[in-house]
């Protein structure tokens, strides 16, 4: 029992399991995708989105994006200065985030100045959290 929980050493096999890893997770991806699109065609997109599924896709697929920056942030070649780049990622959030509640604000309803703040207040929520992350990143390369 003790030989079966080793840790592999062999860079081969190490790659091999990672290849292996990658294939399973396409074909649960592949799985997931299509109950999901089963869904959408026979209940429609509330039916959809209303199955446990769409959560462990959009969290699955959140991890996934963060994973990837790390390893990008580590294949950088030059070393970006990581306070500049905050700045610059948060001015561009901010800019996109204006845009989006002022397209919310000119097309809405009765209540459209709340919901307009509301939903630029998450669109630039959604861009300033990957920003800090990949500045954080940054910083703890430097070290």
């Amino acid at each position: 029992m003790n030989e079966i929980m080793k840790k592999i050493t062999d860079e081969r096999l190490k790659l091999k399991n990672l290849k292996n890893i990658r294939v399973l997770f396409l074909f649960q991806n592949i799985g997931i995708i299509s109950i999901l699109g089963y869904d959408l065609v026979t209940k429609g997109m509330d039916g959809m989105t209303a199955n446990p599924l769409w959560y462990v896709f959009l969290i699955t697929g959140v991890v996934s994006a963060y994973l990837s920056m790390s390893i990008s942030i580590d294949h950088e070649s030059s070393n970006k200065s990581p306070k500049k780049g905050l700045i610059i990622l948060t001015i561009i959030g901010a800019f996109i985030a204006i845009g989006f509640g002022v397209l919310v604000f000119f097309t809405g309803g009765v209540s459209t100045v709340a919901t307009s703040i509301l939903v630029g207040g998450i669109v630039f929520v959604c861009f300033l959290a990957p920003s800090l992350y990949i500045y954080y990143l940054r910083t703890k390369r430097q070290d």
